[in-house]
């Protein structure tokens, strides 16, 4: 979807308008999730928050089949099958070894020797990808500067996006005693901001700052907001702590990853922006995925001493 906007929309101020929209709609599916999760797993099971991704999945399919015109891929590329193992083995060997930590040790044999097979499998990845004729990540992707950056905005803004929502569940329906759909609603401000944040930030703020402020100054505000979080205590009020941290996060968020999105796909030439487009999504997924393995074993660690 992303490179489909990427390829459609080249004028600046087209582009600005489609990213912000496109991110709203994006955050309009996480309010959509965290309160249909949340009314799932109270009233049906959790089971559900899976299941009914399916009817989601039929809608795309459905949509995408009657409103995408087909174009057939004429350029013969191949699929570049040894990177793709190399990079999905070195990955889960890294979340694989954040997580292992948590429930044996960090000086744990099979935790350190996946930790260091993880990172020689990606390491060898990128060898790999410089010397193929047909790579899976074309270096001169993330070798542009910018480009680079905002792929590692993405790394990093989804570790902590995603070790909020995971501590704040735990924090709200754990000791505070928050029902499900009563935690769905608590996180909608979040959703707000971002979606606010970010649609400003990409029509009027980028075009008269530029990315090198916007993204380093959302990390920025986001920090503050997961600071503000370290005043929690087992009585502290939602108006009082939880809501302003919140609104702190969600619009570093929107001021990080609206400019980081838009500059990650532009000037990119049209074969690269599956490429770009994809690594945007990766990177973020990357980041979620290892940052919770990695934060809940460091709080599993805090909660056992």
């Amino acid at each position: 979807a992303l490179a489909i906007l990427t390829t459609t929309f080249v004028d600046s101020a087209d582009r600005n308008k489609a990213f912000a929209i496109y991110g709203s709609i994006a955050a309009g599916g996480s309010a959509i999730g965290l309160l249909l999760g949340g009314a799932l797993t109270s009233y049906a099971s959790w089971r559900w928050t899976l299941y009914i991704n399916i009817v989601f999945a039929a809608i795309a399919l459905l949509g995408a089949r009657t409103f995408i015109p087909h174009r057939p891929d004429r350029s013969r590329a191949q699929l570049d099958i040894p990177g793709t193992l190399l990079v999905s083995a070195g990955l889960f060997g890294l979340v694989y070894g954040f997580s292992h930590a948590e429930t044996t040790s960090w000086h744990n044999p099979f935790t350190i020797a996946s930790l260091t097979i993880g990172t020689f499998l990606v390491s060898i990845f990128f060898v790999f990808e410089s010397r193929t004729p047909h790579p899976l990540m074309p270096i001169r992707v993330i070798a542009d500067r910018s480009r680079g950056g905002s792929f590692l905005s993405f790394l990093v803004g989804g570790a902590g996006m995603f070790g909020v929502f995971l501590f704040l569940t735990y924090y709200m329906q754990e000791t505070r005693g928050y029902s499900a759909v009563e935690t769905g609603l608590a996180f909608l401000p979040i959703v707000v901001a971002v979606t606010t944040v970010a649609a400003v930030a990409n029509i009027v703020l980028l075009p008269r700052l530029g990315p090198r402020l916007l993204i380093p100054g959302g990390l920025l505000v986001s920090t503050g907001g997961m600071v503000a979080l370290t005043r929690l205590g087992l009585h502290s009020s939602y108006a009082g702590v939880i809501l302003p941290s919140l609104l702190l996060v969600g619009a570093g968020l929107g001021l990080t990853f609206a400019p980081a999105t838009n500059t990650a796909t532009a000037r990119i030439r049209s074969g690269d922006a599956g490429v770009a487009s994809a690594t945007v999504n990766t990177t973020q997924q990357i980041g979620g995925s290892m940052g919770t393995a990695l934060l809940n074993t460091i709080a599993a660690d805090a909660a056992q001493h």
